[in-house]
């Protein structure tokens, strides 16, 4: 009897030792984009370790990542059970949700987390606000999802994807000298960005501008072609309507 308590001790010992090795190799392939590879380390994990809050968490995002949402959403709910201050599963969850369209679930877990900033007098957490936009503008409140992609841009200096958001959430709304003004800032700032070039496109076509649109296009077809896709700017990137009409109405003519 002794013999073989002391062969599960040092069974358990290996296996609490492998742990560390285990959750990098896990970690390491979701970085890496390699799913398939990482949905089973992450299993592996778990089963040693099932009080480990962000294993869960983190196979949450492989899950989504292979398009299974609601597993994701059940394991960052678990997550959520053995880590309940935590406000990344509450993160991941939104994602989740938005998948699914549960907009009310999704605004809630984003919600969340910026009640809970507030409560411990933490700057307002900049991801949260601008998946509260995309939720808002999913919505069609494209004023407040406006307001919710600035306050992300003010919440995290540099994140141009969410000043790029709110200038076109005020194309949206007809502000157009507004964002024209922040899409050329942008522009500025980070010439190779994208979004920008190809959100400025949309906006000098719809004011008759062809000849500086088809400039700016140039440059943004080249930086990332997905944009001539208007499902992927609808869905994926979550462009409002209008400027995606103005830049499909731009393509079609100029082609």
């Amino acid at each position: 009897m002794t013999t073989l308590l002391a062969l599960v001790l040092s069974l358990q010992l290996a296996v609490s030792a492998a742990l560390p090795q285990l959750f990098d190799q896990a970690l390491s392939a979701s970085r890496d984009g390699d799913f398939a590879r990482a949905l089973p380390l992450w299993d592996q994990v778990i089963e040693i370790a099932p009080g480990d809050a962000a294993a869960w968490s983190n196979r949450g995002n492989v899950r989504l990542a292979l398009g299974d949402a609601e597993a994701a959403i059940a394991d960052q709910t678990r997550s959520m059970e053995l880590d309940p201050q935590s406000p990344d599963p509450h993160l991941n969850r939104g994602t989740a949700e938005e998948a699914l369209q549960r907009w009310d679930a999704a605004e809630a877990d984003y919600r969340w987390i910026l009640e809970a900033n507030l409560a411990a007098g933490e700057p307002q957490d900049a991801s949260a606000l601008y998946n509260l936009g995309n939720v808002q503008g999913a919505r069609g409140d494209w004023a407040a999802a406006r307001d919710s992609f600035m306050q992300a841009a003010d919440a995290r200096p540099g994140f141009a994807m969410a000043r790029s958001s709110g200038a076109l959430a005020a194309f949206q709304l007809g502000e157009l000298d507004q964002a024209e003004a922040e899409l050329r800032r942008l522009i500025r700032r980070y010439p190779l960005f994208a979004d920008a070039r190809a959100g400025l496109t949309a906006l000098l076509w719809r004011r008759g501008a062809r000849g500086e649109a088809e400039s700016h296009w140039a440059s943004a077809s080249g930086l990332d072609p997905r944009y001539r896709q208007p499902e992927w700017l609808l869905q994926i990137r979550r462009w409002p309507p209008q400027p995606v009409q103005a830049l499909s109405d731009f393509l079609s003519l100029s082609s």
